[in-house]
């Protein structure tokens, strides 16, 4: 695995076409998706810069997500669709990149440390497996770049499992 100092200087483009290729290395030969899961959060944790929580939400039911593999402090456990961030993310169907926190309507404050956030929801077949949530403590911390390279490691976790 290659760390932060390995590519601290690359363009984002760059960056995140050498992350999506260690996460393909990390998803090959694996189809259970919580261990795809934990490793992926464990990979996006350790190598994003200033992020204080990376990991994932199951939904259950199509009615609230449950939270998965992590890593950061303790999280919130269930998230109703269309609650905060996460579950408007799974109501739209789309990715949300949220400056300030704090300015968004409902925002579900799991960690007052956080204040920016990353949702990308899952999609296998045109069903909302869930989410990938990354949070930072540094406001305006994602933008498009950070929404193409991570969309691509999500839609990998999704190939690459048996959910």
């Amino acid at each position: 695995m290659f760390t932060v100092d390995d590519y601290r200087d690359l363009s984002r483009d760059v960056f995140y076409e050498l992350l999506y290729k260690q996460a393909l290395a990390m998803l090959e030969g694996e189809r259970d998706p919580i261990a795809n899961m934990a490793n992926i959060s464990a990979l996006l944790f350790n190598a994003l810069n200033d992020i204080n929580w990376a990991g994932f939400y199951r939904l259950i039911n199509n009615e609230e997500l449950v939270l998965g593999p992590f890593q950061g402090k303790p999280a919130c456990v269930r998230i109703k669709v269309g609650s905060g961030v996460c579950g408007t993310s799974v109501q739209r169907r789309e990715t949300l990149i949220v400056p300030n926190v704090r300015q968004f309507p409902g925002h579900i404050f799991c960690d007052s440390a956080s204040n920016s956030e990353i949702v990308i929801p899952m999609i296998k077949q045109g069903r909302v497996l869930g989410v990938l949530d990354i949070d930072s403590p540094q406001f305006d911390r994602f933008n498009q770049q950070d929404q193409t390279g991570l969309e691509r490691i999500a839609e990998a976790v999704v190939a690459h499992s048996d959910f």
